[in-house]
């Protein structure tokens, strides 16, 4: 009909004008349709649309150049977190743990249910079931933080083959072993792969930095550190800082009370110029036997003859006297009392066991600084001992033993007369003069300069002291005798 027509030509002039931009101001956007191809879609697509201002018209998506942010994904969504609580690995393997927190463990092997999650692993004892719901209530296994962690393989710290180690941030060290070569070598492949997925920032903290801190000697890092970890936080680094700074002051007060100290050392006054000021006292043991004997105004030690008289009193029957060893920390104590000219009483219940007593006593002639057999005389009384003739050689040593001063003559004859005592109870403490010869010879005889003849040397030591037990009267007695 003519009002079709007439709509009709009214509508294709309508969309065939062009649109005026200035119409965007008013929010008015027409849409033409091209390529319809029946009469009611051309009428049905070429309606105005009419938007009001408060409504934003969304941008198109660029389809050329997506990105994560545009589909509000992020990098989190990407990677796939493994479960914590899941179990990747478990089985028995061979454990030791060689520190903690730092400080160095005796390493002691055990069998060990090693359980692998993807963050930890836990260690169970083998009597124990390694099931979760198995175990027995107040029971922790042992849990090992991987985060941080190093894995290597280690032949220096034990001589097992197959041997890894895991060092943890909180400076605990651990080694497993297992003689199945492709056992061990697949649990490393899964420890080192789970330390591997652990976020990588997390590798340094500010804890792992305090222990590489506190265990280097130097401020500058260890060079064993991971080189792919990221630099420190913001919030990190001003107590880092700190720390640096707090090493180096305490590192040049150390330097300051070393050098001090070396200086105080080296200035310090001898023993003699102490003793000479009467800041230290004549000790017993350790002082020259003249200075001894001097200071008691006698020619033998009163200790020599208060230990005598103790044994000879309580020990003469004792197995082994003189050879049977006291309890050092109690003769160390003896010596104390003695040094500090404390009154002794070796009838104390302390001094109860005889053997202390007797080791006190070797203990004073091992320590006099010359021995009581001085050292001009050695060489002579050994050459004396290799003379053949048994007369000769007696009437030798007897001449020597007249050289010797005063204090250490009678010394020396108090103390053969007593050991001729001992080994008169040879049946019952089972001390013969060989035995006292070898105990006493290297105690009462030495050369002042060791030399390559040390073997030899006991031998005649030993010798010269059973040539006078056994000869006592004839080396000891009057000229007439």
């Amino acid at each position: 009909t003519e009002k079709q027509k007439s709509h009709l030509s009214s509508t294709s002039d309508t969309a065939s004008e062009k649109p005026n931009p200035s119409h965007h101001s008013t929010g008015a956007v027409q849409m033409r349709i091209k390529n319809s191809n029946s009469h009611h879609d051309r009428l049905s697509q070429s309606k105005s649309m009419i938007l009001s201002e408060n409504v934003k018209v969304a941008e198109p998506i660029n389809r050329h150049r997506r990105n994560l942010s545009q589909h509000n994904l992020t990098f989190t969504d990407i990677i796939t977190t493994p479960d914590p609580t899941v179990v990747e690995k478990e089985g028995y393997l061979l454990k030791a743990k060689i520190a903690d927190g730092g400080k160095k463990l005796r390493k002691n092997w055990s069998t060990s249910w090693v359980v692998l999650t993807a963050r930890k692993m836990e260690f169970y004892k083998e009597s124990k079931q390694p099931a979760l719901a198995n175990l027995k209530p107040g029971h922790k296994p042992e849990c090992v933080d991987l985060c941080g962690a190093r894995i290597e393989w280690t032949s220096e710290k034990s001589s097992r083959k197959n041997v890894f180690q895991i060092t943890t941030v909180s400076g605990n060290e651990f080694l497993l072993q297992s003689d199945i070569d492709f056992l061990i070598l697949d649990w490393f492949h899964a420890i080192k792969n789970a330390i591997d997925r652990l976020p990588k920032e997390q590798r340094i903290t500010s804890r792992n930095l305090e222990f590489k801190l506190r265990r280097s000697s130097s401020i500058e890092f260890p060079s064993n550190l991971d080189t792919e970890s990221k630099e420190p936080k913001p919030e990190h680094r001003k107590s880092l800082i700190f720390r640096l700074n707090y090493s180096a002051s305490d590192t040049n007060d150390r330097n300051r009370v070393k050098s001090r100290l070396k200086k105080f050392i080296s200035r310090r006054p001898s023993l003699k110029t102490l003793q000479e000021k009467g800041l230290i006292k004549d000790q017993i043991f350790g002082s020259h036997l003249r200075l001894v004997c001097e200071h008691e105004k006698s020619t033998v030690p009163k200790f020599v003859k208060l230990c005598i008289a103790a044994v000879e009193k309580r020990g003469l029957d004792v197995d082994g006297i003189y050879r049977v060893s006291g309890n050092l920390a109690t003769i160390q104590k003896l010596r104390f009392v003695v040094n500090q000219e404390e009154k002794l009483n070796l009838d104390d219940s302390q001094w109860e066991d005889i053997h202390v007593v007797t080791g006190a006593l070797k203990m004073f002639f091992r320590e006099l600084p010359e021995p009581l057999f001085p050292y001009c005389l050695f060489e002579q009384f050994v050459e004396a001992i290799k003379i053949q003739d048994n007369a000769a050689r007696i009437k030798a040593i007897r001449n020597l033993v007249k050289q010797l001063p005063r204090p250490n003559y009678d010394t020396m004859k108090i103390l053969f007369e007593h050991l001729q005592k001992i080994a008169a109870k040879e049946s019952v403490n089972l001390m013969s003069t060989q035995s006292l010869g070898i105990v006493f010879g290297p105690t009462l005889l030495r050369p002042e300069k060791e030399t390559g003849n040390m073997a030899v040397h006991m031998l005649y030591q030993n010798q010269i002291v059973e040539l006078m037990l056994s000869e006592y009267s004839k080396i000891f007695g009057s000229e007439e005798d």
